[in-house]
């Protein structure tokens, strides 16, 4: 088997077999590709399957630090280690050349979250009324109103968000107090998280107009999903993306994105007293040590606060 047989067996093994996205698909052949280049830079040929080693990976490293940050390098190393192994799998090469290159460590960035006060202005930023649902502007502040309110109100993923159906909405099942039934977590979880009075209100404003989100030609409209778009299809969440950023400006809260609201949930929970185990739950973590990070940030946030206000934190000018 030749490199361009190899890419090929590789390219349908994750479009098929694991059934990636093609955008997934791309991205993993492009590290592949970019292995075969930087390769060919040094070497003078392609790599030869059979004669690759473990030293021509970490050349391969080497090359990528001056052109990558840690996370980059990681990613890239990850879908090397998967294209090998599928090839050693299915025969074509004796052994994984990148099985034991370690990947850079990566820093991990503290998730940013907004103040309660902060949190509060961003979310009713897209204010409406009663009267928004006769203009076309109004009714898109409504929709963005509620679903910046589940995105907080609830803690979710902004994909979490986008995918929830109408039915995903439950009210009777703790009588009458609405739950969200999050059908479509990370990894296929599922999960039910409460969700608060302010997110009832606003979802009852936005669905007195939901039936007015269609296609203006052909009046098509997706019946199930919960947060349509202008045409009637459901809202992607790029363009929920779009929405929140939109308002962030007018919140003076530049730099927020949804994630920033499912962070600002987690913290301001932990703030409240709320148990960590609770809300690893109420987020859909697979393991505690995802939430635990929140602890740093309360304590983080517990630094400033002492150091902006109590008197022995602070030094006189002749100290």
């Amino acid at each position: 088997m030749n490199w361009a047989q190899a890419t090929d067996a590789f390219a349908s093994y994750l479009t098929v077999e694991r059934a990636y996205s093609a955008r997934t698909a791309e991205a993993y052949l492009r590290d592949v590709e970019e292995f075969r280049r930087s390769h060919a830079e040094r070497e003078g040929v392609n790599p030869r399957l059979g004669r690759l080693t473990t030293a021509d990976i970490r050349a391969h490293v080497a090359w990528l630090f001056d052109r990558n940050d840690s996370s980059s390098i990681a990613r890239k190393l990850s879908s090397l280690r998967a294209f090998f192994r599928f090839l050693a799998q299915r025969g074509a090469i004796e052994a994984n050349p990148a099985r034991n290159v370690r990947s850079p460590k990566r820093r991990k960035a503290l998730p940013r979250a907004l103040d309660v006060d902060a949190a509060f202005r961003l979310v009713e930023a897209p204010a409406g009324s009663s009267a928004d649902r006769d203009s076309r502007a109004g009714r898109l502040r409504l929709r963005d109103r509620a679903l910046m309110e589940v995105l907080y109100g609830a803690g979710l993923r902004v994909s979490e968000g986008c995918a929830l159906d109408l039915d995903d909405i439950d009210r009777d099942r703790y009588g009458g107090a609405a739950v969200v039934n999050v059908r479509r977590g990370k990894g296929r979880k599922g999960r039910l998280v409460p969700l608060g009075r302010k997110a009832e209100e606003a979802l009852e404003s936005y669905l007195a107009v939901r039936g007015r989100f269609c296609d203006p030609r052909s009046g098509a409209q997706d019946l199930q999903a919960l947060f349509l778009n202008y045409r009637g299809g459901r809202l992607t969440p790029r363009s929920a993306q779009r929405a929140v950023a939109r308002h962030a400006v007018l919140a003076n809260a530049v730099d927020a994105t949804p994630h920033t609201l499912r962070h600002s949930y987690a913290t301001h929970l932990l703030d409240g007293g709320a148990d960590l185990r609770a809300i690893q739950e109420l987020l859909g973590h697979a393991s505690l040590a995802s939430t635990q990070v929140y602890t740093k940030v309360s304590l983080d946030r517990l630094m400033q606060v002492y150091d902006a206000n109590h008197p022995r934190a602070r030094h006189s000018d002749g100290d």
